[in-house]
């Protein structure tokens, strides 16, 4: 009985749009699990005792939210379905490094160090600037950054296809971005390559990360930012934390303008929910100073 009740649940989230692979095989574990101990129905001590076999507490819990979804669809049509509690194996504790904010300056070095990168002459050095530049005007990922074609620069902005979350959007850019972008697009055709890879190496082939990494690495060097965050090294990924914090700063501080800016923040990153652009949000000053400022008026009876 569950397991027809597995390919009925999985067959609806494939309709939706879910690939379901990682997920399937683990329910199937589940309901194998189950069944040999007689069961026709999920029991959340099942669920408990099946999730406690896996090796560590982050994949415990990943079985147990697995499992739990399951109940919880099966359980529309069958209340018999027990659903354990989403905290039944406590609250994960979330480790995020915090990011290193960029300061305008850091950027502007970075960009002048990319440009007198060797060889001199190639496509190399424009490239460089061009891509961390992009990354650094628009936030967007580095994978999306190296996953666009040329023919994804449009005169509407950067067409993002199938990125995170497997979600596309447009991306429109500022006119300076567009003009940099124009300026490395005569660059690359001057190269005449058949990879239609928007970013290339001097052999005109497509950009893997770990290249791109190593010179970010030899950037730092070059800059003196090597272990500027702290005593270790700032990221690629910074520039896009950097570009959500600068554009929350610009913003009109009352609670209406920055909900809306959130929204669009977040559609603009390619979030798939509007609470995962708040990772993004961390404090600065100018942040800080706001937030005296919205409270200082709400002391004086104002509105914040």
């Amino acid at each position: 009985m569950l397991s027809r009740d597995l390919a009925r649940y999985v067959e609806q989230r494939r309709s939706l749009g879910f690939k379901c692979h990682s997920e399937h095989i683990l329910l199937r574990g589940f309901v194998a699990f189950a069944e040999r101990c007689g069961d026709t129905h999920v029991k959340s001590t099942r669920v408990l005792a099946w999730a406690a076999e896996a090796p560590s507490p982050e994949q415990r819990r990943n079985r147990l939210h697995t499992a739990r979804r399951f109940a919880l669809a099966i359980q529309a049509e069958d209340r018999r379905h027990q659903v354990p509690a989403a905290d039944a194996l406590g609250q994960p504790r979330v480790r995020r490094r915090a990011p290193y904010i960029y300061k305008s300056h850091d950027i502007v070095r970075l960009l002048r160090a990319a440009t007198a990168l060797e060889p001199a002459g190639s496509i190399r050095p424009i490239m460089y600037t061009t891509l961390f530049g992009l990354l650094a005007a628009t936030g967007m990922r580095i994978a999306e950054a190296l996953t666009l074609q040329v023919d994804d620069v449009t005169s509407d902005g950067l067409v993002i296809r199938e990125s995170k979350f497997h979600k596309s959007r447009l991306l429109p850019v500022h006119t300076t971005t567009r003009q940099a972008l124009d300026g490395y697009l005569i660059a690359r055709r001057r190269a005449a390559v058949a990879d239609h890879a928007l970013f290339i190496s001097v052999a005109g082939k497509s950009l893997p990360h770990a290249t791109v990494r190593n010179v970010f690495l030899g950037l730092l060097d070059r800059t003196k930012l090597r272990g500027a965050h702290a005593g270790r090294d700032p990221r690629i990924h910074d520039l896009r934390h950097t570009f959500a914090v600068r554009s929350l700063e610009q913003c009109r501080h009352d609670s209406n303008a920055i909900a809306r800016h959130i929204v669009a923040l977040s559609t603009y990153l390619g979030h798939a929910h509007v609470t995962d652009t708040y990772w993004y949000l961390q404090a600065t000053p100018v942040l800080m100073g706001q937030i005296a400022e919205a409270g200082e008026a709400l002391l004086m009876g104002g509105a914040p």
